[in-house]
């Protein structure tokens, strides 16, 4: 069995005083009641800082679940947005409105020619 650090443990003598084997008896016994109340008064404080420390964990574990609920409705929420715009995205991209990135590139080229043209003549 392991001790804590705190305790150092020392078998009494159980060597009979010097009137005979009733008095040393008697005194052995006293010394084993204390030490025992005081093993017991140790093993009391030990359980109440068990016990204030599971009940910080339950919190704890309250206050963390209550938080993965939150993200969990957040992407959620974030998913369904996303599948939205994609599906969005998936119909303009099959719509007839191919001549836009036609209109597009023009458009760029004719900036390019534009600013070409701007750096040239200074």
């Amino acid at each position: 069995m392991r001790r804590s650090q705190g305790y150092a443990y020392q078998p009494l003598a159980q060597n009979p005083g010097p009137s005979g084997m009733a008095n040393g008896t008697h005194h052995s016994h006293d010394a084993l009641e204390e030490e025992n109340e005081r093993m017991a008064e140790e093993l009391k404080g030990k359980i109440g800082a068990l016990k204030s420390l599971t009940i910080d964990i339950g919190s704890e574990v309250r206050y963390q679940d209550k938080l993965l609920r939150g993200i969990d409705e957040d992407m959620d929420r974030t998913g369904g947005f996303m599948s939205n715009t994609i599906s969005r995205v998936v119909r303009l991209g099959k719509g007839g409105h191919r001549n836009y990135m036609c209109y597009m590139f023009l458009f760029v080229m004719f900036v390019f020619f534009v600013l070409f043209l701007i750096l040239k003549l200074r």
